[in-house]
């Protein structure tokens, strides 16, 4: 098959493990994402997040397929959706589509975006990712999707996950990070001593076996934020976080990076 590309169309679409609705949510494209279509059945198409590299299949009415030069064009729109909330695009028939923050703006344009046959106006100001972290700005990034629900997958202020919420709020400030945990954990350079760590390094969890399976964002040596059940403040030594919650660690820390 020749390569086909395509574009996210909704404002969450769900990544799956296999072609059938009652598969597992494995990830989400976010509106304006951009993907790389690698196969094909009836009504799926298995893609590729040009973003991450992440894969999965996705219903095929959730995507424009759009030409290869759209696709380069548009993959990495400086354009985003700011961390705010009811940031609204609006179709040509009137229809709204309420977007969640780091969504990408392609073709942004004089309050216009495009994707694919369509242009969709915009009812808030895009945001373009600092080209240097300011540390204040990524935090209160972060500080915003406190109590959103812990979902395995998710990327978006209604449901995410630990590396979905790391990922998304350092795209927000100017930092590419990888899908899961394990590869953000190969990103990034060690901080090797907790006192030593600083506001917006990033700390990693491992389980018994040594398998990197959780991730947050430090608010300070001694204070984490993080997606688990919902995104949440906990305290952190070096042993791990400390779940008041639960009356005891819960998770066993392994590494900390820094990305700026």
């Amino acid at each position: 098959m020749e390569q086909q590309y395509g574009v996210c169309r909704v404002a969450i679409a769900p990544l799956r493990v296999a072609d059938a609705d009652k598969a597992e949510m494995s990830s989400q494209l976010l509106f304006g994402d951009h993907v790389e279509i690698l196969e094909r059945t009836d009504r799926w198409l298995r893609v590729r997040n040009a973003y991450d590299g992440y894969e999965g299949w996705m219903d095929f009415k959730q995507v424009y397929e759009i030409s290869e030069t759209e696709f380069l064009k548009g993959k990495n729109s400086k354009y985003l959706v700011p961390a705010a909330m009811l940031n609204i695009v609006t179709d040509s028939t009137g229809g709204n589509y309420y977007l969640s923050p780091g969504s990408n703006l392609p073709a942004f344009d004089a309050g216009f975006c495009t994707l694919g046959p369509e242009k969709f106006k915009l009812n808030f100001e895009p945001v373009i990712a600092p080209a240097q972290v300011v540390t204040a700005q990524l935090l209160n990034d972060a500080l915003l999707f406190l109590n959103t629900p812990y979902l395995w997958g998710g990327r978006n202020f209604y449901g995410i996950d630990c590396s979905g919420f790391v990922q998304t709020v350092f795209k927000l400030n100017g930092i590419d990070l990888k899908r899961d945990a394990w590869q953000q954990a190969e990103q990034g350079n060690s901080v090797d001593f907790l006192p030593e760590v600083k506001a917006g390094d990033v700390a990693f969890f491992d389980n018994a076996e040594g398998r990197i399976i959780h991730v947050g964002i430090m608010l300070s040596a001694s204070e984490i934020i993080h997606a688990s059940g919902r995104v949440k403040i906990d305290k952190m030594d070096t042993e791990g976080i400390y779940s008041a919650e639960l009356g005891r660690y819960s998770h066993k820390l392994r590494i900390v990076k820094r990305f700026f």
